[in-house]
């Protein structure tokens, strides 16, 4: 179930609200427990055992951690490799497999063909984060199982984030009240969200469509730029639409989640860019990863090795393809060069630092995007002017013209939705009568869309 689905919207979420605000308080974490388990088990009716399983065994062994007082290292130890180990074999041994395959130029092991659980990976680092934090004495381990539960499981961020730590809720998950301003403030940011993800990332991925059913000998070089800054613009609404949703309902739940995207598009450099895109994955990797491994603080070297091993694990953590290590590796070469100096130059001038940025991104974009690697490299050979052995097909020239008389509108309101203005808007003037009444009309034009077939899953639920 997705929000952006007409069932979600006038079946599953009305019910559940009613079922929720009737619940005595006390007890609103075993209703928001079974309605997050509805709506899991809604797509994934199997995966939800293997959810449930890996809840009580990290609840378990984070009780055995706290009560071995200071000397649980053990029990930390064989909850990771669980965990992990589950996000291996579902997530990436099909690949291993593949990669033993190739080198032995025969098929020595059979693919085991195993599907990818939605939100794995989401909710498995979560529940890392937490068992780690009890070792760390970061707060006091929950002893009360169906609250663990509601903090994994809750379906507002469970199948693509925000990855909530649990010091961040943890009194929410107690006792909380819910305010009439935070449900108003919930709904906005929802419908906000809804109208980035069915208005806009559902729209311009056509243009992206539209770019790969042409193919690289059917583009030139400017209609291949076109494509990959449709891309950009679609992932990224697609993603913070979702974040935002996801946000809002928090806000009518009782919980504040934090932001997951903070304008990324305005960015200057690719360090900036990653403060401000997925920031909860960002601060995950820096927390549990970057700052063990020695972070900044233990020699250059030590850095090096730190933001190398950050960006193998991230690009993986995005895909168990070739092209997410590459596109992990592109941005730790880009980020060790503006460690370098370059990046000192780019904040000193602006100008350049954001048309290095309009660059970077929709390349970083495309090899994200394409897993194929040859036609990947083809496609990059394309943007960058480099010759392609064979022919270009009849009409090639005149696509981009023809793209950018379809699109050019759509573009133009991505990119002023890009900056920091549309939502500084909303949050000055929501209270409103008029921007209600915006609201509500971008609402129902959101669902006049969903009912002509427009509800089309969010990217990131495939990670």
């Amino acid at each position: 179930m997705v929000f952006s689905s007409l069932i979600f919207l006038f079946r599953f979420i009305p019910l559940f609200l009613i079922a929720y605000f009737v619940t005595p308080r006390k007890f609103r974490n075993y209703t928001l427990l079974a309605g997050s388990l509805v709506f899991y088990a809604y797509g994934e009716p199997l995966y939800i055992l293997l959810m449930l399983l890996s809840i009580a065994v990290n609840h378990i062994f984070s009780l055995c951690i706290y009560n071995s007082r200071g000397s649980g290292r053990g029990y930390l130890v064989v909850a990771l490799i669980y965990n992990f180990g589950m996000l291996f074999v579902f997530k990436y041994l099909g690949f291993v497999i593949s990669i033993i395959n190739g080198v032995a130029g025969q098929s020595l092991i059979p693919d085991p063909g195993i599907a990818l659980p939605l939100g794995i990976s989401f909710y498995t680092f979560q529940m890392a984060s937490y068992v780690i934090d009890v070792y760390r004495g970061k707060y006091l381990v929950s002893r009360n199982p169906i609250c663990f539960a509601t903090y994994v499981s809750m379906f507002p961020q469970l199948i693509a984030g925000p990855i909530v730590n649990y010091g961040e809720i943890e009194e929410e998950l107690s006792e909380r009240k819910v305010k009439f301003a935070e449900i108003e403030w919930g709904v906005v940011l929802f419908v906000m969200g809804l109208a980035y993800k069915v208005l806009l990332a559902n729209n311009i991925q056509s243009l992206w469509n539209d770019v790969q059913q042409a193919g690289v000998y059917g583009i030139n070089t400017q209609t291949a730029w076109l494509g990959s800054v449709g891309f950009s613009m679609q992932i990224y609404f697609d993603f913070f639409g979702y974040s935002l949703m996801a946000i809002g309902l928090g806000h009518i739940l009782g919980f504040k989640f934090p932001m997951n995207f903070q304008n990324p598009y305005v960015s200057r450099s690719a360090t900036e860019f990653w403060r401000r895109w997925h920031i909860t994955l960002g601060r995950w990797f820096r927390e549990y990863v970057y700052i063990p491994l020695g972070g900044s603080r233990n020699g250059k070297t030590r850095m090096i090795l730190a933001t190398f091993a950050v960006w193998a694990f991230t690009g993986l953590w995005h895909g168990a393809n070739w092209n997410f290590i590459i596109w992990g590796m592109f941005f730790f070469v880009i980020l060790m060069i503006e460690k370098a100096g370059l990046k000192k130059i780019l904040e000193k001038i602006p100008v350049i630092g954001h048309i290095y940025m309009i660059v970077l991104i929709p390349v970083s974009w495309t090899i994200f995007n394409i897993t194929d690697l040859g036609d990947l490299f083809l496609y990059l050979k394309r943007m960058f002017f480099i010759p392609i052995e064979g022919t270009m097909l009849a009409g090639a020239e005149t696509k981009f013209m023809a793209l950018v008389d379809r699109y050019w509108w759509m573009l133009l309101i991505c990119l002023v939705c890009c900056t920091p203005y549309p939502m500084k808007f909303i949050k000055r003037f929501y209270k409103n009568w008029a921007c209600k009444v915006m609201l509500l009309i971008l609402f129902w034009v959101c669902v006049a869309m969903l009912v002509q077939g427009a509800d089309n899953p969010f990217l990131y639920f495939r990670f």
